[in-house]
């Protein structure tokens, strides 16, 4: 021991014989900004200490997933949650070998679908997390009428604002230059590698493959393509072992189309070779290695482009801003997601049904207030800027820039009453995120602490916190109705309910770390117990704790469980047809012919009158269980009459 510590102290004086010790190992150290230009290998994300493991070589997946399948062959485990398999080199080959040692696990994937994009068929798993049906839900409550005013106030306020998709682009662009160079330097040396093979094309210089690859990359309207290319040492392999499914033709032609319009000073024969290259129509050991590696590369970019900066930068309204969702996009129409729920059932009727998730950027009873805005944005307006006007005493050198100022009044409409430190915490996060004033790897501290101090400037003034609170109080109760609709929705739609810890109550938390703030789990189960033993009058006088949301919660999932064929089985999502003059304020389907949703939207405009609406409810004796109410009788029922003891109604049939 004494003979280790002296070795120790005479390298640790000696820089030339430590240089030599460290040359023996099988790393080099490196100052750590290096990474975003320069490593060796494949990182998640931009995080240089998680290095991508080869997890498509089958010796590396069963060591590293021998665990888990080992929990699930004993049936300890019945669930996998997978998260990124963008990330994977081929997701479709793993989940095929992940099915065959799990066949009977209930398997979802964390992959965010764009647009219209949909699941690959070949799959083996249930579905997504949900995401996409998150998005489509916050979208009913989403007033599309408010739109144009919205956008109106908030380009008034922050200045006028670069359309939603152009933003996407210039974000994904900073993130690939700065963020993931490393992987786009790799990418650039193989590419050179390969125009070198092709007489036609090894002119091109280094910056033009790299331009080139980049701006395809931004251009990607999707996560990623799914081209399965073998990949061989023999230049003339069989090339009819590589597949390319139209949707993934469809989305290249789409990206280098995109690319070629935004760089013309690019030749666009080497945009044109690279797309031959992506659509595995050039044969070759290194032609498909390209093709699977920038796969893997599109992921990350729109990951970090999107979630982790675009999202940090537009604030028309806030609660769109969420992962796998499209602020430039305001709102979902009922029919809308009638059809999403309908298709559901048809292709993927266990898929995961989600509102709130370890990475939400705000959790969802935060987004349920904050989309009554859509409903009052001359209010908003009003309330704004007489904010904007009283704290300008603090702002120090324009600091706060005003599209920050903005987010931050939002923010704190949607999670109020919130304290001193989660509201710095979060904003702080957020402007690092966006990298405009600051960023996580090169922080301005003059920005934070100006930043900072305006923050706790305005929430020590009482006049400010007042007002604030005097037009919260009035949105407080129907952001929980919202936040009701929306649960009742989730827990009787095609699929599988994921409710995420702490959100039984209301739940006002941001983005991580927020969200991970220890949960009460004694209050609920207390709750939980007490709300077996009230009445709905009782119930909805406990509001403010959160009474009416775990008793929701507690009957959805008893009838789930009570009707386990009807939910996760054969149970048809149909719409119910509803009359009236407030008719376009009501969500109603039934589940097969045992169960019946109804859910308000839009509850501002309702003004807790239903006039003369009306849902007609198929034939036979129904009971509403979250009142008791028995004997409701098919036909044409009113509203005032279904909703007046709770805010939402569920049904079950009788006979």
């Amino acid at each position: 021991e004494a003979a280790i510590e002296n070795e120790i102290k005479r390298l640790n004086n000696d820089p030339d014989a430590m240089d030599e010790l460290i040359d023996l190992q099988n790393y080099r150290l490196a100052f750590w900004r290096t990474a975003s230009r320069d490593l060796g290998y494949r990182r998640f994300f931009d995080i240089k200490d998680l290095a991508g493991l080869r997890v498509e070589n089958l010796e590396v997946f069963r060591d590293t997933h021998k665990l888990p399948i080992k929990w699930v062959q004993m049936g300890w485990v019945d669930a996998l949650r997978i998260d990124h398999p963008d990330g994977l080199r081929d997701p479709s080959e793993y989940f095929n070998r992940l099915r065959r040692a799990c066949p009977s696990a209930w398997i979802v994937a964390e992959k965010i679908l764009e647009g219209d994009e949909e699941l690959h068929a070949d799959w083996p798993i249930a579905g997504t997390t949900g995401y996409e049906f998150l998005n489509l839900l916050d979208g009913l409550f989403i007033d599309p009428k408010g739109e144009n005013d919205l956008t109106r106030i908030y380009e008034e306020f922050a200045g006028k604002q670069k359309p939603y998709d152009e933003l996407v682009h210039e974000c994904k662009q900073l993130v690939l230059t700065k963020l993931l160079g490393s992987e786009i330097n790799r990418l650039t040396s193989l590419f050179v590698d390969i125009c070198e093979r092709h007489r036609r094309h090894r002119d091109y210089t280094r910056h033009e493959m790299r331009e080139v690859l980049c701006e395809t990359a931004a251009s990607f309207p999707v996560y990623r393509t799914y081209v399965s290319a073998s990949v061989s040492t023999n230049v003339n392999s069989n090339p009819n072992s590589n597949t390319v499914n139209p949707e993934d033709e469809k989305y290249i032609n789409e990206a280098v189309t995109k690319a070629m319009e935004q760089r013309r000073d690019l030749d666009s024969e080497l945009f044109r070779f690279l797309k031959n290259l992506l659509l595995l129509r050039v044969n070759g050991s290194l032609e498909n290695e390209l093709a699977m590696r920038f796969q893997q590369l599109t992921g990350p970019a729109m990951a970090k482009g999107v979630e982790d900066t675009a999202l940090y930068r537009f604030f028309r309204l806030s609660s769109l801003n969420e992962v796998g969702g499209d602020p430039g996009r305001f709102g979902t129409s009922p029919e809308k997601f009638t059809e999403h729920c309908v298709k559901s059932q048809t292709t993927r009727p266990f898929q995961m049904l989600t509102t709130t998730t370890h990475d939400t950027k705000r959790s969802e009873d935060v987004r349920a207030r904050l989309a009554l805005l859509s409903e009052i944005p001359l209010r908003w307006e009003d309330r704004v800027n007489q904010w904007k006007k009283h704290n300008e005493k603090y702002r120090s050198d324009e600091i706060p820039d005003r599209n920050t100022e903005y987010l931050l009044y939002q923010t704190l409409v949607g999670a109020w009453p919130i304290d001193l430190h989660r509201i710095s915490d979060y904003m702080l996060k957020a402007v690092r995120e966006a990298k405009q004033h600051t960023s996580w790897t090169k922080q301005n501290e003059d920005y934070e602490e100006k930043l900072s101090s305006f923050i706790e400037s305005v929430m020590g003034d009482e006049t400010f916190s007042q007002d604030l609170k005097g037009f919260v109080d009035d949105l407080v109760n129907p952001g929980r109705i919202n936040s009701l609709s929306q649960t009742l929705i989730k827990l009787t739609s095609p699929g599988i309910p994921d409710i995420y810890q702490g959100c039984e109550l209301w739940d006002l938390s941001l983005v991580d770390p927020d969200n991970r703030r220890p949960v009460d789990f004694e209050l609920r189960q207390r709750l939980l117990h007490e709300s077996t033993l009230l009445s709905p009058e009782e119930i909805m006088a406990r509001m403010d704790e959160g009474m009416p949301k775990i008793w929701l919660t507690r009957q959805a999932l008893h009838l789930r469980r009570q009707h386990p064929s009807l939910f996760c089985g054969k149970g048809a999502h149909q719409p119910l047809p509803v009359r009236g003059s407030k008719a376009e304020h009501l969500i109603a389907f039934k589940r097969g012919e045992k169960a019946i949703t109804l859910a308000p939207r839009l509850v501002i405009e309702l003004h807790d009158d239903w006039d003369n609406t009306e849902v007609e409810l198929p034939r036979g004796l129904w009971k509403n269980i979250l009142t008791g109410d028995d004997e409701i009788e098919g036909g044409f029922i009113a509203l005032e009459k279904l909703l007046s003891r709770f805010p939402v109604a569920l049904l079950v049939k009788k006979k």
